[in-house]
């Protein structure tokens, strides 16, 4: 199974896991910043700003893309609850 890096920029952790695990557990195992809310993809509580390795991550469904554009989200940010890693490695930090 692949596996990817991810870096948590606001507490200098990075972690290897498996492809297809979403943001928001990672954050939740190593203790970052990132809160959330409903975990659905419908609150935006869980903006996360990707610093690098965007392409490492799953494209946006529809419903994150929806919450993204009716929050007025910055460029550059994903939902860590609805994002998915698919490998390589990958530097987030809350928004």
């Amino acid at each position: 199974m692949p596996k990817a890096k991810v870096t948590f920029e606001d507490i200098g952790v990075s972690v290897t896991v498996p492809a297809g695990t979403r943001l928001i557990e990672v954050s939740e195992k190593v203790g970052a910043g990132i809160t959330y809310g409903c975990r659905e993809g419908e609150c935006c509580t869980c903006l996360t700003k990707i610093v690098s390795g965007a392409d490492n991550l799953a494209p946006p469904s529809m419903l994150e893309d929806q919450a993204l554009k009716d929050n007025l989200a910055p460029r550059g940010h994903r939902l860590a609850c609805q994002a998915q890693i698919i490998g390589g490695e990958i530097v987030v930090k809350p928004a």
